[in-house]
């Protein structure tokens, strides 16, 4: 597996056949993706609506990044340390992802979506030295950023003054200080294996699990990327997303591969309708894209004619995508939508490639070359030809996380018996395509996202008015499923619609926008198990 890589870019095999991995001794991701290519490539198209463009070329990315890390070494920022990165899709986004791996610290990567409760608890949990926020975002913590111990240094994009904030050690500045910095040198010498990227996912119990990854994670998501993406990067290919740069559809299935690559990457803050994303498409000539089941289903629905885009190729990824669906991605944009399979922990490791073969309409495609997939039983042994198992990969894997931060327990049990345990359950036909057959945990897959009921429930319990709470997925047509909670009030409350909406507010204002129920229903008590387990299967199945 180890091996090493000269000055061209890894272009692994899209096929098994022909397929070796490719991971040097030594690799850094900032070095790999803002340093390796030509100083005037366009690496970052900054959208600005109809306006012309801001264009970041990569020498001015390297730049900015050596720059920045020569201002968060003067803060004391050091190799390990943890940068939290809460931005929209910009420039300075990516500018700080590449100092921060670049200097061989770490990144927390948060969703803009994010509310206080979600953002500070990922922040606290993982003792963020650092952070860069845009204006909106710093609006939302300032008020609480003192009160995380170990946070020293923030800064603010958008060019203004950001307002001060009490209390502590903390040093608040606009980003364009790092501006009057010289760039650094003396740089850390990386290895694939060194911790680069802190990535939250939820559970199915408690509070978010921090999945920390190596700087291997780039390269361990090339064979996925490039497969899905019809053989990605060919010459003219300008890559483009609407899902956040903070989950890893947005950062490592299209902002690092395609710097990697030495392509550029849109970077937009406009709502993504269906006319925003006509005219990003056709504006900025997007030849790639990584279309959430959600943003496609809107765009189906609208009356937008998207005859004047050029797409060469698309993926999709978070929920099956559906034939109708596929067939309107066909006839309205000219591509065959390939569909993608994988979690944080490892992602990229199941999928489609309708250019390099076929695949019944339904399957989840087949594995990526260079995973070694399994289907296991309960108790860890291969399943019958056929018959449903879960979705486990070997180990060691490129594309696998290093960890759970802080969380040695749980990170034992998803690797347990050698291998990655998805959680999800799925059957492989005699052609070697996999078919999804549900999941063995709680997590719910609602419009993309895999969220965990445990930290919804837990600010749900926080509301005075709640005793106990359940939530679950049931299914919907619009985002797979829908979430809803089972809520059994506390003693002398009196259970409404207006307590439902207050319910669902107060979750959408701590948490993000689509962990909030969309249906609150109450109940005098929840069904349990003769050890107190609540019957989640036994509320799914009332609800339909």
């Amino acid at each position: 597996m180890r091996g090493t890589v000269g000055a061209r870019p890894w272009r692994p095999a899209l096929g098994p056949d022909d397929f070796e991995w490719e991971i040097p001794d030594r690799f850094n991701i900032g070095a790999a993706c803002a340093q390796a290519h030509p100083a005037d490539a366009p690496a970052i198209i900054v959208d600005r609506g109809d306006a012309d463009p801001e264009v970041l070329t990569f020498g001015a990315l390297s730049d900015r990044a050596l720059r920045l890390v020569g201002y968060l070494r003067e803060r004391g920022v050091g190799v390990g340390d943890r940068v939290a990165v809460m931005c929209a899709q910009s420039a300075e986004t990516a500018v700080a992802h590449m100092a921060v791996y670049r200097m061989g610290a770490v990144t927390v990567p948060l969703s803009v979506k994010f509310g206080p409760e979600a953002a500070l608890f990922r922040m606290a949990d993982s003792g963020a030295v650092a952070a860069v926020f845009d204006p909106e975002c710093f609006d939302r913590l300032a008020g609480d950023l003192a009160g995380l111990p170990g946070l020293t240094t923030v800064l603010v994009t958008g060019g203004g003054v950001p307002r001060a904030v009490s209390g502590g050690p903390l040093e608040v500045s606009g980003f364009d200080v790092v501006d009057t910095r010289e760039p650094a040198d003396a740089l850390p010498d990386t290895g694939p294996d060194d911790p680069a990227l802190l990535i939250y996912t939820s559970g199915t119990t408690g509070q978010p699990k921090g999945a920390l990854h190596g700087h291997r994670v780039v390269l361990g998501h090339l064979p996925g990327v490039r497969r899905s993406q019809d053989g990605f990067p060919v010459d003219g290919d300008v890559f483009w997303t609407p899902a956040d740069w903070a989950w890893a559809g947005g950062l490592l299935d299209v902002l690092l591969p395609s710097l990697y690559y030495g392509r550029p990457v849109v970077a937009s803050t406009a709502r993504p309708t269906p006319e925003n994303v006509e005219r990003i498409l056709r504006q900025h000539r997007v030849t790639c894209s990584f279309l959430p089941p959600t943003i496609l289903k809107m765009m189906r629905s609208s009356d937008v004619d998207y005859s004047r885009t050029g797409l060469r190729t698309a993926c999709s990824g978070g929920e099956a995508l559906g034939e109708s669906v596929a067939e309107w991605a066909r006839d309205s944009l000219g591509i065959a939508v390939n569909e993608i399979y994988g979690q944080t922990e490892i992602n990229l490791i199941v999928g489609t490639c309708h250019s390099e073969f076929a695949t019944p309409a339904g399957s989840m495609g087949r594995p990526t070359p260079g995973f070694e997939l399994e289907l296991l039983d309960e108790v860890g042994e291969p399943v019958a030809p056929g018959d449903v198992g879960e979705i486990c990969v070997r180990l060691p894997s490129p594309n696998a996380f290093l960890r759970y931060w802080e969380a040695p327990e749980k990170t034992a049990e998803k690797t347990a018996g050698g291998v990655v345990h998805t959680g999800d359950l799925a059957r492989v036909d005699a052609d070697g395509n996999y078919w999804f057959a549900g999941r063995n945990d709680d997590l719910i897959s609602s419009a993309g996202y895999r969220v965990g009921p445990g930290e919804i429930e837990d600010q749900i319990l926080r509301h005075p008015a709640v005793e106990m709470v359940a939530v679950v997925g049931v299914p919907d047509d619009l985002r797979g499923e829908a979430i809803v909670a089972y809520v059994v009030p506390a003693d002398g409350v009196s259970a409404d619609d207006g307590l439902a909406r207050e319910i669902q507010e107060f979750v959408k204002e701590r948490l993000a926008f689509y962990q909030y129920p969309r249906k609150v229903v109450f109940l005098d008590s929840l069904p349990t198990t003769a050890t107190g387990k609540i019957r989640r299967a036994q509320l799914r199945s009332d609800h339909s």
